[in-house]
């Protein structure tokens, strides 16, 4: 195995499916943290609760002023910590501590890339020892530079793949895609649902036949049996958000509240769900 500081981004985030699934796991487990919510010191120990509770991966959202693939509960975690003053540099410290625990995925906006310069922002990445990036808003026409720029990198390049997307485009997107396919559930933002689609399993096998890197599973998923639901539905990897970000903001201890969730979901992926 290649060692921490020589493994890539891309190599760090297979290890991470890799290693799930050896371990007995269905899928590997990634929940989402909004840097700087409620502040940068909690999202920090946050991220360290989630790599306590068993996850094998971390999406860390970089809060920006106008999230359009959000819903209400991360949008709100986003503005909040903007007006704590959080910051792209003081994220990317977060991000550094967690990548210790366990690999470290940074979704942002495409704003937010341009205004610091893509080699700049994708060079702090590295230094941060982020393993890979997800951007909502850079649809595949729009990221032939930015692709290749992460791969010269290691860093892994995670597109976006909805229920909608067409086929032809979906062959595309699948064949550049790097680290995993993060695919969308359901159509609209994110946020917390009662009931998953029963079509989990058909959106999966659709993305699945279009790529040779791991499919996950993300928007709604907000129970331990919906994410269970999900790893038999076939997905490679499992995404929880709203569920542990409004979990967060409503808990006096916030990390160990996440904490206890967290172990939740990966008890079910295990198949051993806590009593």
């Amino acid at each position: 195995m290649t060692t921490m500081e020589a493994r890539t981004g891309i190599e760090a985030i297979a290890e991470a499916f890799a290693r799930a699934h050896a371990n007995g796991r269905r899928a590997a487990l990634m929940p989402y943290l909004m840097g700087g919510y409620p502040d940068l010191e909690t999202s920090r120990a946050i991220g360290i609760a989630y790599a306590e509770g068993g996850a094998d991966l971390i999406e860390l959202g970089v809060p920006f002023s106008d999230p359009l693939a959000d819903g209400p509960v991360i949008h709100a975690a986003g503005t909040a910590a903007l007006r704590a003053g959080a910051t792209l540099p003081a994220i990317l410290e977060v991000a550094r501590d967690i990548a210790a625990h366990v690999p470290v995925v940074l979704m942002c906006y495409a704003n937010q890339i341009v205004s610091r310069g893509l080699e700049r922002f994708l060079d702090s990445l590295v230094d941060a020892r982020v393993s890979g990036l997800i951007v909502p808003d850079l649809p595949l026409e729009e990221a032939t530079e930015t692709r290749p720029a992460c791969r010269a990198r290691g860093l892994a390049y995670v597109p976006l793949v909805a229920p909608t997307t067409p086929a032809e485009r979906l062959e595309r997107i699948g064949a550049q895609a790097s680290g995993f396919v993060y695919t969308v559930s359901v159509t609209g933002t994110t946020g917390e649902r009662s009931d998953m689609a029963d079509s989990l399993a058909r959106v999966i096998a659709r993305a699945a036949a279009h790529t040779d890197v791991p499919v996950a599973l993300g928007f709604g998923i907000s129970t331990p049996e919906q994410a269970s639901a999900a790893a038999d539905a076939g997905a490679d990897g499992v995404i929880v958000g709203t569920r542990l970000v409004r979990a967060a903001g409503e808990a006096s201890d916030p990390a160990s509240a996440v904490r206890e969730l967290v172990a939740a979901f990966s008890a079910a992926l295990s198949g051993t769900p806590l009593g």
